[in-house]
């Protein structure tokens, strides 16, 4: 069938993977937000913020309910948050965060990952200059029926700090303190919510070429891949022209 069905294949092959550890990964978050909050999401606003972003991610409804009742069990194990920080090749910055139940071993993986790809883990802190928290909403534009100035300025009272608008979707940012204020102000506007998240986005950005790029690439697929890890953030920039090369020498 050629090297294009093969291509094709493993295109697909990636996605369901990505699928299903996007899965585990939220199946994690709802152990975390349940035995922190309980597990009604009418009083959890962290669990409603999670049933939400599974639903955008396609998640069963009944893979949810039965994680939840897994959750509230006091059999099931607990997750530890850990936040890790460290600089890729070229001096890419990078900030990991996880959920285990084995904090050493975490560390040992992410560490090992680091070294095999010329970088370094740092300490908790180093890149805080690099990385602001926020909290980042996205709503289908199709969603808003009431006017956009009048829109803008309920949120602001919540905490708005950004609105993001394009003909699909709006991105509403905002400091991640307020996290839990604009998600009551948008429900209390009868907006569906189509995935909210805490993000980590970076101040300043650092442009690679494609040879540059490579070990941090190397670097984030590693990252991705383990099941401890739930987000990756990083400050690496890369140009139209240097994604397309990059995709070409995957072929």
């Amino acid at each position: 069938m050629g090297r294009a069905f093969e291509f094709r294949k493993a295109r697909k092959m990636k996605r369901w993977s990505k699928m299903a550890k996007a899965f585990t990964r939220i199946g994690k978050d709802i152990v975390i937000a349940v035995k922190a909050g309980g597990a009604d999401p009418n009083t959890n606003s962290r669990l409603r913020q999670i049933i939400q972003n599974a639903k955008s991610a396609n998640m069963p409804k009944e893979n949810v309910l039965r994680a939840i009742k897994k959750a509230s069990s006091k059999d099931t194990e607990n997750y530890e948050e850990v936040f890790l920080e460290g600089y890729a090749s070229n001096g890419i910055a990078v900030f990991i965060e996880c959920a285990t139940n084995n904090n050493n071993r975490t560390v040992a993986d992410v560490r090992s990952y680091f070294n095999k790809c010329d970088g370094a883990l740092g300490t908790n802190g180093s890149l805080e200059y690099i990385f602001s928290r926020k909290g980042v909403f996205t709503i289908e534009s199709s969603n808003i029926t009431i006017n956009y100035d009048d829109f803008e300025m309920d949120l602001i009272d919540a905490g708005l700090e950004e609105l993001d608008l394009d003909k699909e979707f709006i991105t509403v940012y905002c400091d991640y303190l307020d996290f839990n204020n604009m998600q009551v102000k948008l429900e209390s506007l009868n907006i569906e919510i189509q995935k909210s998240e805490l993000q980590r986005i970076p101040n300043n950005f650092k442009i690679l070429n494609a040879k540059e790029a490579e070990k941090v690439v190397k670097l984030l697929d590693l990252l991705e891949e383990n099941d401890d890890v739930q987000q990756v953030f990083h400050n690496m920039s890369l140009t139209d022209d240097i994604l397309i090369e990059m995709e070409n020498n995957k072929l």
